[in-house]
């Protein structure tokens, strides 16, 4: 039966939801420009407002899982979203896989933040709230699903089924109910999508913050006066974005594969560039409250983080993008509506810079080339430029649209190789920052002048070029490229290092963030140059077979074939290939899929045979998503087993075929990166030609390629999962299989009853063998067995070293606690100085 209940009160609290933003707004404006008398009441009045639209976005995105928890599938979102066949974490997943639960996330962080900012900032609550709630309103309308006349207010994640598709099966029975749903993209069946889109999202929603301390100074004039609750929350922003993207980096490493992390995709870059803005505003902000310079530099930087977040959201999820993106939605009719809300906050931040800007106060004193302002100036212009060249070809797609609306051809095309022509300008850039911040921090931790700069920069620099000698000659660079990004690095860890030592000899840590995440920004650049220039693929196809006629070349050279149990060598392993496993619940290991057979039931499986103390036969067990296969790869040197990988594969039509997610083996130095590219589809197998063997007890003989021993028979009282009648005779083979090192037991079975015979064959599918006993011949004591072959159990396998990937992560991980110590302290500034009615 059909539950509209859920439904129903997920779209009147998306309605609440959406009229109580709108009067939040209002009522802020009220208390905003309301007379000492009225203030108190206004306030009170706005807040409760905020606290029923609070409220009701909880419960929107309440109503939302439920649905999804409770295999909900009347309703489209559920149905197109998630499949019973979900563990809990990933329907958490497949909350925001759509773009309605995208939404619901973004709005859910605002009212956290909202509610966080009304009990935390007393001058400023009214025109940030204002902001707040207009941002809400948009981002509601988003979802709100109401038509009014030809007009469609955003897409509802509360749609029926019946009402969202035109299948016949509903025009016979309207309260038809899918049994299952179509399940979650294979991609994102991952721990990292779990907490990757939260943090993003919450990146995303903390650039209002600012952004909104920013239009609140335009509007009270005061022009300056917002920069110091603003910049706490800007850091924090910076923080949790980089964390967003850094999560979304090893989400590509561990679950695609293309053997990377970072593939210059427009998603990623539409995130990427409102990151660099946003560091770029907080180094200006920082040096206006130090020198009371770059106020007008970090107006324009602040809207333009903003506005690029929601130029991000544009992109991304109106359909422009179209094929550029992997990431990017299709278009649910909310173009128009995100392209609104991207020109109103446009159009509101300009007209109240352009009305403020002369009003703006300045330093008319010129910067000097030894001053820190003149080289804060330099990078965040650095990282302006950066985020330019990077914003202008993914905005392609866009510009050939609005081209093409006004009825225009444009034959502009994305550069054809991300890859390399992202590369090619962003690792200049980046050597550029890394020396910046390297300098920079001398400059602003002491003045300057020629000489002082020189005795200052002579320690770090000698350091840096013997650490840099050592890496490039015992690494082996030898491209004069890379040999410069080692250099850049190496003298951005020294450097500030040195910054750190000082800052902590003579001051306190909370004062090392800086210094911290420039470190983490050096190590960043190392791990990349050495991760992506110098990746060896180690499985090169040495068989002269071309694996797949629709790869290239290079695609083909790159793989290796690995058989069942068949030793090949690759560089320095010898591998060999030993089945495919699945995962089980509660079982802290693999366990052999020859072993399971499903019982029918949404991932649950029946146990052929013990294994190990974890399972005994015949016992039901719970599969982790039993379309997932695991290829057990183990990796021998000198015979000696030195560890086993496990790629994961699922076949998957709905995706076009095999879906693959890479198994690595992480070392200090390096990371074993390996992946399967192609596997045996053995479900529906094409027989070759029967072969007979005619066999005496204890005799040798050859099944296919493998050397076979017949161990005699064994008569039988009992057969399981069939039934013997009084009479019946029933024989059973003992057959021992050798494939390299392993040994089979293989044992078909031969019954007559009533002068017929039957005839219970085995299959081994990894060998890719069918055996049956065929015939007895009691007077010359043989045993006839049929054999058939396909074939058997393979895959084609990938494996990447990437050298010194471990410094990249390290190098983030430390940019980010340096990111934390720089908010604690800033956030520390703020409230005492807001305890001082200074705010």
């Amino acid at each position: 039966m059909i539950n509209t209940f859920i439904g129903n009160l997920g779209h009147l609290m998306t309605i609440v939801a959406f009229v109580s933003s709108l009067v939040t707004a209002f009522a802020y404006y009220k208390y905003f420009s309301a007379n000492e008398i009225e203030k108190a009441s206004w306030q009170k009045f706005s807040r409760i407002s905020f606290y029923v639209h609070a409220v009701a976005s909880v419960l929107v995105a309440f109503s939302l899982f439920e649905i999804i928890y409770n295999h909900r599938f009347e309703y489209f979102y559920a149905y197109s979203h998630s499949s019973k066949a979900l563990p809990v974490h990933y329907m958490i997943s497949s909350f925001w896989e759509g773009q309605e639960g995208a939404f619901i996330l973004w709005i859910f962080w605002n009212v956290v933040l909202g509610l966080f900012l009304i009990h935390t900032n007393k001058k400023w609550e009214a025109p940030v709230m204002i902001v707040f709630s207009l941002v809400q309103a948009f981002l509601v309308s988003m979802i709100l699903g109401v038509v009014i006349g030809d007009l469609k207010l955003g897409s509802s994640p509360f749609i029926l089924l019946r009402d969202a598709t035109q299948a016949p099966i509903f025009e016979m029975n309207p309260d038809f109910i899918p049994e299952d749903g179509t399940g979650l993209n294979p991609l994102l069946q991952n721990i990292w999508m779990v907490i990757h889109p939260p943090t993003l999202f919450l990146g995303y929603a903390s650039t209002l913050v600012p952004f909104a301390f920013l239009i609140g100074g335009l509007v009270t004039k005061r022009y300056s006066e917002w920069i110091r609750p603003a910049l706490p929350w800007a850091i924090f922003s910076a923080m949790v974005l980089g964390m967003g993207i850094i999560m979304g980096a090893y989400w590509a490493y561990v679950t695609l594969n293309f053997g990377g992390y970072w593939n210059w995709d427009p998603v990623e870059n539409a995130v990427y560039v409102p990151w660099l803005i946003l560091v770029a505003s907080i180094h200006t902000m920082i040096t206006f409250k130090k020198s009371a310079t770059a106020l007008k530099t970090s107006i324009v930087l602040v809207i333009l983080s903003f506005i690029l977040v929601l130029y991000a959201t544009f992109l991304v999820r109106s359909g422009v993008l179209g094929d550029a993106s992997v990431h990017s939605f299709t278009d649910l009719g909310l173009s128009g509506q995100l392209l609104i809300y991207l020109l109103f906050f446009l159009f509101i931040s300009v007209f109240l810079t352009i009305r403020a800007w002369k009003h703006i106060p300045t330093s008319e004193k010129e910067a000097s080339v030894y001053s820190r302002e003149f080289w804060v100036f330099i990078g965040a212009t650095t990282l302006g430029l950066m985020g330019f060249q990077v914003i202008l070809p993914t905005s392609i797609p866009a510009w050939n649209a609005l081209v093409e609306s006004f009825g225009g051809i444009s034959n502009m095309a994305p550069p054809a190789d991300q890859v390399e022509f992202y590369t090619k300008f962003q690792l200049w850039f980046g050597v550029a920052i890394a020396l910046l911040t390297a300098v920079g921090q001398f400059f602003w931790w002491q003045k300057m002048d020629k000489k002082a700069l020189k005795d200052a920069l002579l320690t770090p620099y000698i350091i840096s070029v013997v650490i840099a000698a050592l890496v490039i000659v015992l690494a082996k660079v030898y491209d004069w490229k890379y040999m410069v990004i080692v250099v850049a690095g190496t003298f951005t860890v020294v450097a500030n290092a040195v910054i750190l030592s000082k800052i902590l000899k003579k001051s306190t840590f909370k004062l090392a963030g800086g210094s911290l995440a420039h470190i983490g920004l050096g190590m960043i650049l190392i791990g990349i140059m050495f991760s992506s220039g110098y990746s060896d693929t180690i499985s090169i196809n040495m068989s002269g077979l071309t694996y797949s006629n629709s790869w290239e070349d290079e695609l083909n050279k790159e793989h290796v074939l690995l058989w069942i149990n068949k030793p090949t060598q690759m560089k320095d392993y010898t591998v060999i290939y030993r089945g495919r496993q699945k995962k089980v619940v509660g079982i802290p290991e693999y366990v052999p899929a020859k072993i399971l057979e499903s019982t029918g039931n949404v991932n649950e499986a029946i146990a052929l045979e013990d294994y190990k103390d974890f399972i005994k036969k015949g016992d039901k067990v719970n599969l982790v998503l039993e379309e997932n296969d695991y290829f057990k790869i183990d990796y021998y040197q000198n015979e000696v087993l030195k560890f086993s990988l496990s790629p994961m594969s699922q076949f998957n039509q709905n995706m076009g075929g095999l879906i693959s997610s890479p198994d690595s083996k992480i070392y200090f130095d390096r990371d074993l990166y390996t992946y399967v590219a192609a596997m045996n589809d053995y479900e529906d197998p094409e027989w070759k030609d029967d072969q007979f063997h005619e066999v005496s007890p204890g005799e040798q003989f050859h099944i296919a390629d493998y050397v076979t021993y017949f161990d005699g028979a064994e008569v039988l009282n009992q057969i399981e999962g069939y039934t013997l009648q009084e009479g019946d005779v029933a024989v059973k083979a003992k057959l021992r299989v050798l494939d390299y090192d392993v040994e089979k037991k293989l044992e078909p079975t031969f019954i007559i009853r009533n002068n017929q015979v039957g005839k219970l064959p085995v299959v081994d599918n990894e060998l890719g063998i069918k055996v049956t006993l065929d015939n007895i011949l009691p007077e010359q004591n043989k045993f006839v067995f049929k054999v058939n072959q396909y074939q058997k159990d393979y895959v084609v396998m990938k494996a990447i070293v990437k050298p010194y990937i471990n410094v990249l992560w390290i190098g983030s991980i430390i940019m980010l606690i340096g990111f934390t110590v720089a908010i604690f302290r800033r956030f520390d500034e703020f409230k005492k100085m807001r305890d001082k009615g200074m705010e």
